[in-house]
Protein backbone atom coordinates (compact mmCIF):
# COMPACT_ATOMS: atom_id res chain seq x y z
CA UNK A 1 0.00 0.00 0.00
CA UNK A 2 2.00 3.28 -1.20
CA UNK A 3 1.97 6.22 1.20
CA UNK A 4 0.76 9.39 -0.72
CA UNK A 5 3.66 11.77 -1.58
CA UNK A 6 1.32 15.20 -1.01
CA UNK A 7 1.43 18.16 0.82
CA UNK A 8 -1.22 20.09 2.11
CA UNK A 9 -1.33 24.10 2.08
CA UNK A 10 -2.96 24.85 5.51
CA UNK A 11 -2.49 28.86 4.39
CA UNK A 12 -4.74 28.29 1.37
CA UNK A 13 -8.26 29.81 0.61
CA UNK A 14 -9.14 25.99 -1.00
CA UNK A 15 -10.35 23.72 1.37
CA UNK A 16 -8.04 20.77 2.36
CA UNK A 17 -10.62 18.32 0.87
CA UNK A 18 -10.23 19.76 -2.10
CA UNK A 19 -6.97 20.26 -2.13
CA UNK A 20 -5.83 16.48 -1.26
CA UNK A 21 -8.78 14.99 -3.64
CA UNK A 22 -6.86 17.43 -6.76
CA UNK A 23 -3.60 16.33 -5.37
CA UNK A 24 -4.35 12.58 -5.66
CA UNK A 25 -6.49 12.68 -8.83
CA UNK A 26 -3.10 14.60 -10.22
CA UNK A 27 -1.21 11.52 -9.03
CA UNK A 28 -3.77 9.31 -10.90
CA UNK A 29 -3.65 11.04 -14.43
CA UNK A 30 0.19 10.97 -14.20
CA UNK A 31 0.59 7.01 -13.79
CA UNK A 32 2.16 7.74 -10.42
CA UNK A 33 -0.98 5.65 -9.47
CA UNK A 34 -1.96 3.03 -11.88
CA UNK A 35 -5.31 1.18 -11.89
CA UNK A 36 -5.77 -1.32 -9.09
CA UNK A 37 -3.82 0.49 -6.86
CA UNK A 38 -4.80 0.28 -3.41
CA UNK A 39 -4.53 3.46 -1.45
CA UNK A 40 -3.84 4.18 2.57
CA UNK A 41 -7.52 3.96 4.85
CA UNK A 42 -8.88 7.53 4.89
CA UNK A 43 -8.13 7.02 9.09
CA UNK A 44 -4.29 6.78 8.34
CA UNK A 45 -4.01 8.95 5.77
CA UNK A 46 -5.62 11.50 8.01
CA UNK A 47 -2.63 10.33 10.76
CA UNK A 48 -0.31 10.66 8.29
CA UNK A 49 -0.93 14.17 7.24
CA UNK A 50 -2.04 15.54 10.13
CA UNK A 51 -5.90 16.37 9.27
CA UNK A 52 -8.93 15.41 10.56
CA UNK A 53 -10.81 12.28 9.24
CA UNK A 54 -13.39 14.02 7.63
CA UNK A 55 -11.06 15.46 4.82
CA UNK A 56 -9.83 12.74 3.64
CA UNK A 57 -12.76 10.95 3.55
CA UNK A 58 -14.46 14.03 1.83
CA UNK A 59 -12.01 13.98 -0.87
CA UNK A 60 -12.24 10.00 -1.31
CA UNK A 61 -15.71 10.34 -1.75
CA UNK A 62 -15.60 12.57 -4.23
CA UNK A 63 -12.88 10.94 -6.10
CA UNK A 64 -15.07 8.09 -6.54
CA UNK A 65 -17.86 10.06 -7.21
CA UNK A 66 -15.99 10.95 -10.41
CA UNK A 67 -14.72 7.56 -10.99
CA UNK A 68 -11.14 7.62 -9.77
CA UNK A 69 -11.44 5.87 -7.17
CA UNK A 70 -13.64 2.75 -6.09
CA UNK A 71 -14.30 1.73 -2.68
CA UNK A 72 -14.76 -1.82 -2.04
CA UNK A 73 -16.91 -2.99 0.92
CA UNK A 74 -14.25 -4.83 3.25
CA UNK A 75 -11.41 -4.37 1.25
CA UNK A 76 -10.31 -0.60 1.08
CA UNK A 77 -10.33 2.01 -1.41
CA UNK A 78 -8.16 1.45 -5.22
CA UNK A 79 -7.52 3.47 -7.78
CA UNK A 80 -10.74 2.89 -10.41
CA UNK A 81 -10.65 -0.09 -12.62
CA UNK A 82 -13.04 -0.65 -15.17
CA UNK A 83 -15.26 1.91 -13.30
CA UNK A 84 -13.02 4.79 -13.62
CA UNK A 85 -12.71 6.92 -16.82
CA UNK A 86 -9.29 7.05 -18.67
CA UNK A 87 -7.49 10.14 -18.01
CA UNK A 88 -8.25 13.01 -20.60
CA UNK A 89 -4.83 14.87 -21.39
CA UNK A 90 -5.85 18.85 -21.33
CA UNK A 91 -5.88 19.08 -25.19
CA UNK A 92 -3.69 21.20 -27.16
CA UNK A 93 -6.05 23.11 -29.60
CA UNK A 94 -6.14 26.50 -31.52
CA UNK A 95 -8.47 29.07 -31.13
CA UNK A 96 -10.64 28.05 -34.11
CA UNK A 97 -10.54 24.15 -33.01
CA UNK A 98 -13.67 23.44 -31.46
CA UNK A 99 -14.35 19.84 -31.83
CA UNK A 100 -11.31 18.92 -29.32
CA UNK A 101 -12.75 21.58 -26.73
CA UNK A 102 -14.41 20.54 -23.48
CA UNK A 103 -17.89 21.71 -23.58
CA UNK A 104 -19.46 23.66 -20.82
CA UNK A 105 -22.39 23.47 -22.19
CA UNK A 106 -26.18 23.24 -20.42
CA UNK A 107 -27.17 20.19 -21.60
CA UNK A 108 -24.58 17.54 -20.77
CA UNK A 109 -24.94 15.86 -16.99
CA UNK A 110 -23.31 14.48 -14.55
CA UNK A 111 -23.71 10.87 -14.42
CA UNK A 112 -22.00 9.19 -11.47
CA UNK A 113 -19.97 6.57 -12.20
CA UNK A 114 -20.90 4.28 -9.75
CA UNK A 115 -24.48 3.66 -11.24
CA UNK A 116 -22.85 2.06 -14.42
CA UNK A 117 -23.13 -1.17 -13.13
CA UNK A 118 -27.50 -0.46 -13.52
CA UNK A 119 -26.83 1.03 -16.74
CA UNK A 120 -25.18 -1.88 -18.02
CA UNK A 121 -28.01 -4.41 -16.24
CA UNK A 122 -31.07 -2.24 -18.11
CA UNK A 123 -29.01 -2.76 -21.62
CA UNK A 124 -28.22 -6.91 -20.53
CA UNK A 125 -31.73 -7.38 -20.08
CA UNK A 126 -33.11 -5.92 -23.28
CA UNK A 127 -30.79 -8.43 -25.42
CA UNK A 128 -32.91 -10.94 -23.44
CA UNK A 129 -36.63 -9.19 -23.99
CA UNK A 130 -38.44 -10.15 -27.27
CA UNK A 131 -39.21 -7.44 -29.27
CA UNK A 132 -42.77 -7.17 -30.47
CA UNK A 133 -43.50 -8.44 -33.66
CA UNK A 134 -44.16 -6.00 -35.55
CA UNK A 135 -44.86 -1.88 -35.03
CA UNK A 136 -45.36 -1.13 -31.42
CA UNK A 137 -48.15 1.15 -30.48
CA UNK A 138 -47.35 4.87 -31.97
CA UNK A 139 -48.11 6.23 -28.65
CA UNK A 140 -44.96 4.03 -27.09
CA UNK A 141 -44.38 0.92 -24.99
CA UNK A 142 -47.38 0.48 -22.78
CA UNK A 143 -45.45 -0.48 -19.55
CA UNK A 144 -43.12 2.80 -19.92
CA UNK A 145 -46.41 4.78 -20.46
CA UNK A 146 -47.28 3.45 -17.23
CA UNK A 147 -44.28 4.30 -15.49
CA UNK A 148 -43.59 7.54 -16.70
CA UNK A 149 -47.78 8.57 -15.58
CA UNK A 150 -47.26 7.15 -12.41
CA UNK A 151 -44.02 9.28 -12.10
CA UNK A 152 -45.91 12.07 -13.51
CA UNK A 153 -48.35 11.97 -11.29
CA UNK A 154 -46.08 11.75 -7.98
CA UNK A 155 -43.45 14.28 -8.81
CA UNK A 156 -45.03 16.78 -11.02
CA UNK A 157 -48.22 17.24 -9.97
CA UNK A 158 -49.91 15.99 -12.93
CA UNK A 159 -52.46 12.96 -12.68
CA UNK A 160 -52.92 11.24 -16.35
CA UNK A 161 -53.23 8.17 -17.52
CA UNK A 162 -50.81 5.41 -19.71
CA UNK A 163 -53.06 6.46 -22.64
CA UNK A 164 -52.49 10.13 -21.81
CA UNK A 165 -49.01 9.75 -22.28
CA UNK A 166 -46.79 9.56 -26.08
CA UNK A 167 -43.36 8.42 -25.97
CA UNK A 168 -41.66 10.67 -28.31
CA UNK A 169 -37.62 11.13 -29.53
CA UNK A 170 -36.47 13.85 -27.14
CA UNK A 171 -37.94 17.55 -26.47
CA UNK A 172 -37.87 19.10 -30.45
CA UNK A 173 -39.47 15.54 -31.66
CA UNK A 174 -41.73 16.17 -29.56
CA UNK A 175 -42.35 19.86 -30.46
CA UNK A 176 -42.69 18.57 -34.25
CA UNK A 177 -45.33 16.52 -33.33
CA UNK A 178 -47.62 19.43 -31.73
CA UNK A 179 -46.65 21.87 -34.44
CA UNK A 180 -47.98 19.59 -37.60
CA UNK A 181 -51.33 19.13 -35.54
CA UNK A 182 -51.67 22.49 -34.14
CA UNK A 183 -53.52 25.05 -36.43
CA UNK A 184 -52.12 27.56 -38.88
CA UNK A 185 -50.63 30.62 -36.82
CA UNK A 186 -47.24 31.91 -35.58
CA UNK A 187 -45.76 30.39 -32.20
CA UNK A 188 -44.65 32.39 -29.38
CA UNK A 189 -40.89 31.78 -28.67
CA UNK A 190 -38.95 33.52 -25.21
CA UNK A 191 -36.00 35.99 -26.58
CA UNK A 192 -33.48 35.00 -25.00
CA UNK A 193 -34.83 30.97 -24.91
CA UNK A 194 -34.09 27.15 -25.87
CA UNK A 195 -32.45 27.70 -29.56
CA UNK A 196 -33.58 24.19 -30.20
CA UNK A 197 -37.49 25.22 -30.08
CA UNK A 198 -37.04 28.45 -32.08
CA UNK A 199 -35.64 26.55 -35.05
CA UNK A 200 -37.80 23.61 -34.82
CA UNK A 201 -40.70 26.54 -34.75
CA UNK A 202 -39.11 28.08 -38.20
CA UNK A 203 -38.42 24.49 -39.70
CA UNK A 204 -41.94 23.70 -39.35
CA UNK A 205 -42.56 26.70 -41.43
CA UNK A 206 -44.30 28.92 -38.74
CA UNK A 207 -43.57 32.30 -37.90
CA UNK A 208 -41.24 32.43 -34.85
CA UNK A 209 -42.99 35.25 -32.55
CA UNK A 210 -40.12 36.36 -30.18
CA UNK A 211 -41.40 37.16 -26.23
CA UNK A 212 -39.09 38.74 -23.75
CA UNK A 213 -38.14 36.09 -20.93
CA UNK A 214 -39.78 37.10 -17.88
CA UNK A 215 -41.92 39.37 -18.35
CA UNK A 216 -45.59 38.45 -18.35
CA UNK A 217 -47.50 36.61 -21.70
CA UNK A 218 -51.35 37.51 -21.29
CA UNK A 219 -52.14 38.23 -24.72
CA UNK A 220 -51.75 34.65 -26.87
CA UNK A 221 -54.34 36.50 -29.76
CA UNK A 222 -53.46 35.43 -33.48
CA UNK A 223 -50.56 32.53 -32.22
CA UNK A 224 -51.59 29.06 -31.99
CA UNK A 225 -48.89 28.09 -29.51
CA UNK A 226 -46.57 29.96 -26.82
CA UNK A 227 -43.43 27.74 -25.99
CA UNK A 228 -41.93 28.01 -22.23
CA UNK A 229 -39.78 26.91 -19.82
CA UNK A 230 -41.56 27.93 -16.88
CA UNK A 231 -39.73 25.60 -14.25
CA UNK A 232 -36.42 27.14 -14.53
CA UNK A 233 -36.45 29.83 -17.72
CA UNK A 234 -34.23 28.90 -20.36
CA UNK A 235 -31.51 29.89 -20.32
CA UNK A 236 -31.98 32.82 -17.41
CA UNK A 237 -32.96 31.24 -15.09
CA UNK A 238 -36.28 32.33 -13.03
CA UNK A 239 -38.84 30.35 -12.46
CA UNK A 240 -42.27 31.56 -13.98
CA UNK A 241 -44.51 33.09 -10.46
CA UNK A 242 -48.27 32.19 -10.12
CA UNK A 243 -49.49 35.04 -11.43
CA UNK A 244 -47.81 34.93 -14.62
CA UNK A 245 -48.68 31.21 -14.97
CA UNK A 246 -52.32 31.95 -14.58
CA UNK A 247 -52.13 35.04 -16.66
CA UNK A 248 -50.94 33.10 -19.58
CA UNK A 249 -53.22 30.27 -18.75
CA UNK A 250 -55.85 32.51 -19.15
CA UNK A 251 -54.62 34.27 -22.15
CA UNK A 252 -54.33 30.52 -23.67
CA UNK A 253 -58.27 30.20 -22.77
CA UNK A 254 -59.01 33.47 -24.51
CA UNK A 255 -56.96 32.77 -27.75
CA UNK A 256 -57.93 28.97 -27.92
CA UNK A 257 -54.52 28.77 -28.29
CA UNK A 258 -52.18 26.03 -26.42
CA UNK A 259 -49.24 26.72 -23.95
CA UNK A 260 -46.10 24.45 -24.91
CA UNK A 261 -44.51 23.65 -21.36
CA UNK A 262 -41.10 21.99 -21.65
CA UNK A 263 -39.96 21.08 -18.28
CA UNK A 264 -36.27 19.95 -18.85
CA UNK A 265 -34.76 19.95 -15.76
CA UNK A 266 -37.16 20.38 -12.89
CA UNK A 267 -35.61 17.33 -10.94
CA UNK A 268 -32.52 19.30 -10.43
CA UNK A 269 -33.58 22.38 -7.66
CA UNK A 270 -31.81 22.27 -4.94
CA UNK A 271 -32.31 25.71 -4.00
CA UNK A 272 -35.77 24.89 -3.40
CA UNK A 273 -38.45 22.18 -3.49
CA UNK A 274 -39.50 21.53 -7.20
CA UNK A 275 -42.60 23.79 -8.88
CA UNK A 276 -45.39 21.88 -9.58
CA UNK A 277 -45.51 21.72 -13.64
CA UNK A 278 -47.86 24.31 -15.41
CA UNK A 279 -49.92 21.30 -16.89
CA UNK A 280 -51.12 20.69 -13.12
CA UNK A 281 -53.45 23.71 -13.65
CA UNK A 282 -54.62 23.23 -16.83
CA UNK A 283 -54.70 20.03 -18.89
CA UNK A 284 -56.83 21.28 -22.17
CA UNK A 285 -54.67 24.17 -22.73
CA UNK A 286 -51.27 22.61 -21.82
CA UNK A 287 -49.14 20.43 -23.70
CA UNK A 288 -46.50 18.85 -21.66
CA UNK A 289 -42.74 18.23 -22.99
CA UNK A 290 -40.08 15.83 -20.76
CA UNK A 291 -37.04 14.49 -21.77
CA UNK A 292 -34.46 11.65 -19.95
CA UNK A 293 -31.71 14.23 -21.93
CA UNK A 294 -30.72 15.62 -18.43
CA UNK A 295 -31.21 12.84 -16.16
CA UNK A 296 -29.76 9.81 -18.10
CA UNK A 297 -28.10 10.79 -21.67
CA UNK A 298 -28.75 13.81 -24.39
CA UNK A 299 -27.85 10.91 -26.64
CA UNK A 300 -31.08 8.37 -25.66
CA UNK A 301 -32.87 10.55 -27.52
CA UNK A 302 -36.07 9.53 -25.25
CA UNK A 303 -38.98 11.57 -24.35
CA UNK A 304 -42.34 12.11 -23.50
CA UNK A 305 -45.29 14.28 -24.79
CA UNK A 306 -49.06 15.22 -22.80
CA UNK A 307 -51.23 16.49 -24.92
CA UNK A 308 -55.12 18.06 -24.96
CA UNK A 309 -56.95 15.12 -26.17
CA UNK A 310 -57.86 16.39 -30.15
CA UNK A 311 -54.35 17.04 -30.17
CA UNK A 312 -52.81 13.82 -29.06
CA UNK A 313 -55.51 11.70 -31.54
CA UNK A 314 -54.34 14.28 -34.29
CA UNK A 315 -50.60 13.03 -33.57
CA UNK A 316 -51.04 9.08 -33.04
CA UNK A 317 -53.02 8.88 -36.32
CA UNK A 318 -49.94 10.76 -37.58
CA UNK A 319 -47.57 8.19 -36.15
CA UNK A 320 -49.58 5.34 -36.84
CA UNK A 321 -49.66 5.83 -40.92
CA UNK A 322 -45.81 7.01 -41.11
CA UNK A 323 -44.87 4.18 -38.46
CA UNK A 324 -43.35 6.97 -36.56
CA UNK A 325 -42.22 6.10 -33.51
CA UNK A 326 -39.38 5.89 -30.62
CA UNK A 327 -36.88 2.89 -30.80
CA UNK A 328 -37.78 -0.31 -28.79
CA UNK A 329 -34.71 -1.17 -27.61
CA UNK A 330 -34.42 2.70 -25.99
CA UNK A 331 -38.18 2.53 -24.66
CA UNK A 332 -37.42 -0.73 -23.04
CA UNK A 333 -34.09 0.25 -21.19
CA UNK A 334 -35.08 2.92 -19.85
CA UNK A 335 -38.27 1.13 -18.54
CA UNK A 336 -35.73 -1.05 -16.71
CA UNK A 337 -33.86 1.56 -15.70
CA UNK A 338 -36.71 3.83 -14.55
CA UNK A 339 -37.94 0.36 -12.05
CA UNK A 340 -34.71 -0.32 -10.52
CA UNK A 341 -34.03 2.94 -8.97
CA UNK A 342 -31.35 3.91 -11.70
CA UNK A 343 -32.90 7.35 -13.02
CA UNK A 344 -33.93 8.02 -8.94
CA UNK A 345 -30.27 7.59 -8.07
CA UNK A 346 -28.80 9.38 -10.92
CA UNK A 347 -30.69 12.13 -10.28
CA UNK A 348 -30.06 12.26 -6.98
CA UNK A 349 -26.27 12.08 -6.84
CA UNK A 350 -26.23 14.75 -10.14
CA UNK A 351 -28.23 17.19 -7.33
CA UNK A 352 -25.90 16.88 -4.79
CA UNK A 353 -22.59 17.56 -7.36
CA UNK A 354 -25.12 20.49 -9.07
CA UNK A 355 -25.50 22.07 -5.15
CA UNK A 356 -21.72 21.59 -4.24
CA UNK A 357 -20.50 23.24 -7.96
CA UNK A 358 -23.28 25.99 -8.06
CA UNK A 359 -21.92 28.03 -5.45
CA UNK A 360 -17.76 27.23 -6.74
CA UNK A 361 -19.07 29.04 -10.21
CA UNK A 362 -20.97 31.86 -8.60
CA UNK A 363 -17.60 32.51 -6.36
CA UNK A 364 -15.29 32.37 -9.52
CA UNK A 365 -17.52 34.94 -11.77
CA UNK A 366 -19.48 37.43 -9.06
CA UNK A 367 -16.44 39.54 -8.89
CA UNK A 368 -17.15 40.27 -12.67
CA UNK A 369 -20.46 39.63 -13.70
CA UNK A 370 -24.36 39.39 -12.43
CA UNK A 371 -26.12 36.62 -12.27
CA UNK A 372 -29.18 36.65 -14.52
CA UNK A 373 -31.27 34.79 -12.09
CA UNK A 374 -31.15 31.78 -9.57
CA UNK A 375 -28.82 29.58 -10.15
CA UNK A 376 -30.48 25.65 -10.34
CA UNK A 377 -29.54 22.65 -12.67
CA UNK A 378 -26.77 22.37 -14.11
CA UNK A 379 -25.77 25.56 -15.16
CA UNK A 380 -25.75 29.77 -14.42
CA UNK A 381 -26.17 32.64 -16.45
CA UNK A 382 -24.54 35.59 -16.60
CA UNK A 383 -24.78 39.16 -17.42
CA UNK A 384 -21.90 41.41 -18.54
CA UNK A 385 -20.93 43.63 -21.09
CA UNK A 386 -20.65 41.80 -24.67
CA UNK A 387 -17.12 42.69 -25.23
CA UNK A 388 -16.17 41.52 -22.14
CA UNK A 389 -18.07 38.08 -22.53
CA UNK A 390 -16.09 37.70 -25.73
CA UNK A 391 -12.84 38.19 -24.06
CA UNK A 392 -13.85 35.44 -21.32
CA UNK A 393 -14.77 33.06 -24.04
CA UNK A 394 -11.99 33.42 -25.68
CA UNK A 395 -9.55 32.67 -22.86
CA UNK A 396 -11.51 29.74 -22.32
CA UNK A 397 -10.76 28.77 -25.95
CA UNK A 398 -7.13 29.40 -25.21
CA UNK A 399 -7.48 26.61 -22.13
CA UNK A 400 -8.68 24.02 -23.94
CA UNK A 401 -12.88 25.12 -23.48
CA UNK A 402 -15.98 25.81 -24.80
CA UNK A 403 -18.58 28.70 -22.99
CA UNK A 404 -21.53 29.65 -24.69
CA UNK A 405 -22.63 33.60 -25.21
CA UNK A 406 -25.63 34.57 -23.40
CA UNK A 407 -25.97 36.54 -27.14
CA UNK A 408 -26.05 33.25 -28.72
CA UNK A 409 -29.37 32.64 -27.68
CA UNK A 410 -31.01 35.86 -28.46
CA UNK A 411 -32.65 36.90 -31.47
CA UNK A 412 -34.48 40.45 -30.40
CA UNK A 413 -33.22 40.50 -27.12
CA UNK A 414 -29.86 42.68 -27.07
CA UNK A 415 -28.57 41.02 -23.18
CA UNK A 416 -25.05 39.61 -23.40
CA UNK A 417 -22.85 37.56 -21.14
CA UNK A 418 -22.30 34.27 -20.33
CA UNK A 419 -24.24 31.33 -19.97
CA UNK A 420 -22.00 28.72 -17.95
CA UNK A 421 -22.45 24.89 -18.05
CA UNK A 422 -21.48 22.77 -14.89
CA UNK A 423 -22.75 19.19 -15.60
CA UNK A 424 -20.56 17.51 -18.09
CA UNK A 425 -17.48 18.17 -16.66
CA UNK A 426 -15.10 17.19 -14.09
CA UNK A 427 -14.16 18.74 -11.00
CA UNK A 428 -10.91 19.28 -11.93
CA UNK A 429 -11.70 20.70 -15.51
CA UNK A 430 -14.60 23.13 -13.83
CA UNK A 431 -12.07 24.54 -11.46
CA UNK A 432 -9.32 25.10 -15.12
CA UNK A 433 -12.43 26.70 -16.83
CA UNK A 434 -13.38 28.39 -14.05
CA UNK A 435 -9.69 30.11 -13.55
CA UNK A 436 -9.52 30.74 -17.54
CA UNK A 437 -13.04 32.45 -17.56
CA UNK A 438 -11.56 34.95 -14.51
CA UNK A 439 -8.23 35.66 -16.71
CA UNK A 440 -10.08 36.74 -19.52
CA UNK A 441 -12.81 38.96 -17.49
CA UNK A 442 -9.53 40.57 -15.85
CA UNK A 443 -7.54 41.34 -18.62
CA UNK A 444 -10.89 42.13 -20.36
Amino acid sequence: MPTLPVRLDRDSSVPLGRQLSERIRRLVQDGTFTRGTRLPSSRALAADLGVSRSVTEQAYEQLVAEGWLEARRGSGTYVGSEAAPVARPRPQVSPTSTASRIRLDTGTPWIDPRHRAGWRRAWREVSAATPPRGYDDPRGLLALRSALAERLTRTRGVPCEPDEVLITGGTTDGLRHLLDALPPGPVAVEDPGYRAAAETVRSAHREVHDVPAGQPLTSLAGLAAAYVTPAHQHPLGHVMSADRRLGLLAGARAAGAVVVEDDYDSEFRYDVAPVPALASLDREHVAYLGTASKSVAPSLRLGWLLAPAPLLETICRAREVRHDGVSWPVQRAFLALLRDGYVDQVVRSARRVYAERAPRVSAALTPYAIPAGPVAGMYSTWLLPHDRALAAQAAARRAGFEVNLLADYCRSSELSGLVVGFGGVTDAELDAALAALARGLEDG
